[in-house]
């Protein structure tokens, strides 16, 4: 994976030139688009001599491997067989010492409940810590988190700080030693020796704290509850002035606030101020408020059309760099000149690269992980050196694809029936007439999400697969403002699925698409999208494809009666006739053509039991029913076999109802 290093200039004399023109098996494109990336969370040590990436393995396997860029041998001080536990992040706290982060799901008493833990790790695989507080018979409560790194400590190395949870104990006798703190306290932690030092109180009330980037604890963070464990959905929170050891009201994010709402993203030091988001005109604008006791604001950045998403630091606990906004791309749009000279040139070096990412650098700030990828290109890792201009290559994220043709993806615009100009991304296969083609409609998942311009593996292969592929930012979709959401996907499904609907009619208009051969794919909300599309339009599509989706409104509901965002949900869903009216398994009778369902057992997003219920009820009504049901797995299905059989499964449905 490590490559010889190279000038920058000179790394588009090693972009892929094969091309790949026969229409391959499906079982080649299976495997191929199924299979999940080869490597992701690419990170270089403080030194910036060592780099550290995680790897797929088998089926749902990951491995943590770590390179020395010097010549020294990989090591791979860690694994996860996914199985429930899977590896979500690693990051270098110094060069020869790890944090990671794993988690998965189990069933408690009946319940699907969510754990995560953080551990410590030397690069040699040995001295494997808990870095959270250490579990007890005695516990009063279920312990699913352990806390997260707040702060790297650049300046202080073999040390974090870390939000740590605390749960006392319970029900022990004759002892005087029984734990009695409790909630979530700031720890500074030696990652050689364990012993901890406390910087914060544990606090009931507190769910997250943000630092300056140089240890100076700056912003608490309080969800609201209504009975001690019910979120209300409002968050409240408080800064500290440099010094100071008094937290001092700062503001909150409240969906019935509406304008008044902020949210905090990130503490500047050098200018003591907050930079955060905060509506202007129905959208996300970019604010900086001074902590000095004055709460003054100042617009930083602004987009008529857009929601502004965020912003970047550069390297450990230094300055923030850039922000983010997404129009028909993903924009970034940087404060500091050198960076943007930087992205710039390197745009121009880069083979496909439609966005430059500075993914992670060492504690000068002179070695870089940067990331490029686009639309035609699954992205690659670059190394960067500053100082010497030089360059090299550290992993393609999709390798078997490298030398295989992609399609482009293209954005457009359609009207609605209320004439409402909806956006939407289009993938025509390699070579295609664009002509009277087989088309699948795939909406994404949320409802309050968006599809983005770059590659996805899925429509990718739906191309490949001979089909032309819409994806619509439907009403509901978020990044586009308050009015465009619409309340949201559930609520107000008529407006969104009309939307989903009306881009297969545009496809149509257009002469892309031939109505005969019309399917509809979804994941999450767009499998319950591609459900009701067809409960609500039987004649449209000649198959549905629903992964992982709701198919009951009212059974969501019942379902987060175990969970402490019961408020939340019951509130985005809302009361009224939408329940029965927008829930494909209470309109299972309406759909009219073949249905492949898959879902994972320990999904805690969408519960199986959605897709079960909706397999019994179609069956039933004599419809044809494809059904994977996987043990083991979550929402994401992050197992590459898995996903190599939903889409062999898929390929083979769209074939027999729309042809290739």
């Amino acid at each position: 994976m490590i490559c010889r290093r190279l000038a920058a200039g000179a790394v588009a004399l090693f972009a892929s030139t094969a091309l790949y023109a026969q229409a391959a098996p499906l079982a080649d494109d299976a495997k191929l688009f199924g299979a999940r990336q080869s490597v992701s969370n690419v990170a270089i040590s403080p030194s910036g001599s060592k780099v550290l990436m995680l790897a797929a393995g088998p089926g749902r396997t990951t491995a943590v491997q770590v390179y020395d860029l010097n010549g020294g041998p990989m090591t791979t001080p860690i694994m996860s067989r996914g199985d429930p536990e899977s590896i979500q992040w690693c990051e270098f706290a110094t060069d020869d010492r790890l944090v990671c982060r794993y988690s998965g799901n189990v069933p408690v008493e009946g319940v699907l409940v969510g754990f995560a833990r953080t551990v410590s790790v030397k690069t040699d695989g040995t001295e494997l810590k808990m870095l959270g507080q250490n579990q007890s018979f005695y516990d009063d409560g279920i312990r699913q988190d352990d806390g997260y790194v707040l702060d790297w400590l650049p300046d202080d190395g073999g040390s974090i700080l870390m939000a740590r949870v605390y749960i006392p104990e319970a029900g022990r006798t004759g002892s005087n030693i029984s734990r009695t703190k409790n909630g979530l306290g700031v720890d500074k932690i030696s990652l050689s020796t364990l012993k901890s030092s406390i910087v914060e109180q544990p606090d009931r009330l507190a769910s997250g704290f943000m630092t300056d980037g140089r240890g100076n604890l700056r912003i608490r963070i309080q969800d609201e509850t209504s009975d001690g464990a019910t979120l209300t959905g409002k968050t409240n929170y408080s800064y500290r002035k440099p010094g100071s050891r008094s937290w001092q009201t700062l503001g909150s994010w409240d969906p019935k606030d509406g304008d008044a709402s902020i949210y905090p993203l990130a503490v500047e030091g050098d200018t003591n101020s907050l930079l955060l988001l905060k509506k202007l005109d129905g959208r996300d604008a970019l604010y900086r408020m001074a902590l000095d006791g004055t709460n003054g604001l100042t617009l930083v950045a602004k987009n008529a059309q857009v929601d502004i998403d965020g912003v970047s630091r550069f390297g450990r606990g230094q300055r923030v760099i850039s922000y983010d906004y997404v129009d028909d791309r993903a924009r970034t749009v940087y404060f500091d000149k050198e960076f943007d000279a930087l992205a710039t040139r390197l745009g121009r070096a880069l083979p496909n690269a439609g966005a430059i990412n500075f993914s992670s650098a060492s504690t000068d700030g002179q070695k870089l992980v940067i990331f490029a990828g686009s639309d035609v290109s699954p992205g690659t890792y670059y190394y960067f050196d500053r100082k010497t201009a030089e360059m090299s290559e550290l992993a393609k994220v999709r390798p078997a694809l490298a030398n295989r043709t992609l399609a482009a993806v293209k954005s457009v615009t359609y009207k609605s029936r209320d004439g409402a100009s909806i956006p939407a991304y289009i993938t025509m296969p390699t070579g295609a007439s664009g002509k009277n083609m087989p088309a699948v409609v795939l909406p994404h998942g949320g409802p309050s999400s968006r599809d983005e311009w770059g590659f996805d593996w899925l429509p990718q292969f739906l191309a490949a697969r001979g089909y032309v592929v819409i994806q619509p930012n439907y009403r509901g979709s978020s990044g586009y403002g308050d009015d465009f959401q619409n309340e949201n996907g559930f609520r107000n499904w008529q407006t969104a699925i009309a939307d989903i609907i009306d881009s297969a009619d545009y496809l149509v208009g257009q002469g892309i698409a031939d109505k005969n051969r019309l399917a509809i794919v979804g994941w999450s909300y767009g499998g319950y999208a591609a459900l009701q599309s067809a409960a609500v339009d039987p004649t449209k599509f000649k198959s549905v494809v629903a992964i992982a989706p709701v198919t009951d409104l009212a059974l969501m509901k019942q379902q987060a009666d175990n969970y402490t965002n019961s408020k939340l949900v019951q509130d985005f869903i809302g009361k009224g006739d939408h329940i029965t009216a927008g829930s494909p398994l209470r309109n299972a009778k309406a759909i009219k053509v073949p249905v492949m369902l898959a879902h994972g057992d320990l999904d805690t997003n969408v519960e199986v039991d959605h897709s079960d219920r909706m397999a019994k009820a179609l069956t039933e009504g004599g419809i044809k029913v494809d059904y994977l049901r996987y043990k083991g797995l979550d929402h994401q299905l992050e197992d590459s076999n898995a996903r190599i059989e939903v889409l062999t499964h898929m390929g083979q449905l769209l074939e027999q109802t729309i042809g290739k």
